[in-house]
């Protein structure tokens, strides 16, 4: 197979620009195709496409997913993209772009219902699915071919349009041989795509600025154009000697990217990054005691996810973006895993005392990094502290289960429900 059609699943040994069994033009081809197993599936405007479904009087409008004025944009749909919209974009800046957009809260306990049946229709083909966030995932389905009676690009196309008929949602494909060119792939035909990389991946990549290559944030992009790498190519025909010299570890895992090698496997079991929650200010705030009062309420939140779920975090990271939208991120790591509320703040407020000095701030966030299993941190001999809050907290989630979210809280958040603003 070096063809396939994406609505009859016709499949042939030549490419053609016309499906000859249904006429269809949704034709891919590559040479490879029936060779590579390592998918990457991405939801297409994930959260404004769940809100245009539930609202099918927004399918033809520019949609926002997003906090209030003040806030920044979660997402978009891609009429509002043409506008030149983004994530993370001021919303105002982003209304100034499309003044007629339709801008929406969001709603985040839809997005997961969403995303659960998508990521269960994926799980039916492989149990080798390592989740990324709600909207993305990577699939290995090596060996499947006899299981499901054709080869994994068909069995994704399949499953791209089986999720579509179920829930009215898209997904774009990225197929490859690894896992970081299937995560290139999936953005190259947006949406409801399906691109394949193969042996070309080096070619492919090369004339590409080296900021598509994971882990390369804006930081390292101008440590490596100060080196004279400007592109992938420019990496790839490097002195690996030369790029573990200047970048360490760092400049081996670049130069085999640039190269197309990626050798990490799908692995369902990898730990999440992190649990993290913010807030944009419907005014700035720059005094210590309103900036700790939105802190401990975050912080709560946090905490009962991560109870929730099960895990606790070795580190406690604190985020703060001033006026000019710089964002400052603060960490550290504790003694003890934690996933208290108790323990995240007074962290948490030991970094913002820091940074708080009368400097107006905009946003505020909280979070835990380097999670493990919550038993793991239970059974510390120096735990002491932390297990005695635990138990209260806990104590705190099932009177809030049999009572209401917010039937109980705490005093500092009650207080501060009169004077701070969150979106």
């Amino acid at each position: 197979m070096k063809a396939f059609c994406r609505d009859c699943f016709w499949q042939g040994e030549a490419a053609v620009r016309r499906c000859p069994n249904c006429a269809s033009p949704r034709i891919v081809a590559h040479e490879d195709l029936a060779s590579l197993a390592i998918a990457h599936m991405d939801c297409d405007a994930f959260y404004a496409s769940v809100e245009k479904r539930d609202r099918p009087e927004l399918r033809d409008e520019a949609v926002i997913v997003g906090g209030g004025k003040r806030g920044v944009v979660t997402t978009c749909c891609y009429i509002a993209r043409i506008k030149g919209v983004r994530s993370a974009m001021p919303m105002f800046k982003a209304l100034q772009l499309c003044p007629e957009a339709v801008v929406i809260k969001p709603d985040f306990a839809k997005y997961r219902a969403a995303s659960r049946i998508i990521l269960g229709l994926a799980g039916e083909l492989t149990p080798l699915i390592q989740n990324l966030s709600l909207d993305e995932a990577w699939m290995d389905l090596s060996g499947t071919e006899r299981l499901h009676g054709a080869p994994p690009a068909i069995t994704l196309a399949k499953l791209q349009a089986r999720i579509e008929a179920q829930t009215g949602l898209t997904v774009s494909i990225g197929l490859a041989s690894n896992k970081f060119l299937a995560k290139v792939a999936s953005d190259l035909d947006k949406p409801r795509g399906f691109s394949v990389i193969g042996s070309e991946a080096q070619a492919f990549l090369a004339p590409r600025p080296v900021g598509i290559l994971p882990g390369v944030g804006p930081a390292m992009v101008a440590s490596l154009e100060k080196a004279g790498l400007r592109t992938v190519g420019d990496l790839a025909r490097a002195d690996i000697k030369h790029l573990a010299e200047r970048f360490g570890s760092h400049g081996l895992r670049l130069s085999a990217l640039a190269h197309g090698e990626d050798h990490r496997a799908v692995n369902p079991s990898e730990e999440r990054k992190g649990i993290s929650a913010e807030t944009t200010f419907n005014e700035d705030l720059s005094a210590l005691s309103d900036l700790e009062d939105v802190l401990a309420e975050l912080s709560e939140k946090v905490a009962r996810h991560a109870r929730a779920d099960g895990v606790a975090g070795r580190v406690v990271t604190l985020k703060l973006r001033t006026t000019d939208f710089r964002i400052h991120t603060r960490r550290k790591t504790i003694a003890v895993p934690t996933q208290t509320a108790t323990t995240l703040f007074a962290v948490g407020r030991e970094m913002l005392a820091k940074e708080a000095t009368g400097k107006p701030y905009r946003l505020i966030g909280i979070g835990m990094a380097e999670l493990i299993e919550a038993g793991a941190a239970e059974d510390d001999f120096f735990a002491g502290d932390e297990r005695r809050a635990l138990a209260g907290e806990k104590t705190l989630d099932v009177l809030r289960a049999r009572f209401g979210a917010g039937a109980v809280t705490s005093g500092r958040i009650f207080r501060a429900k009169g004077h701070s603003k969150p979106d």
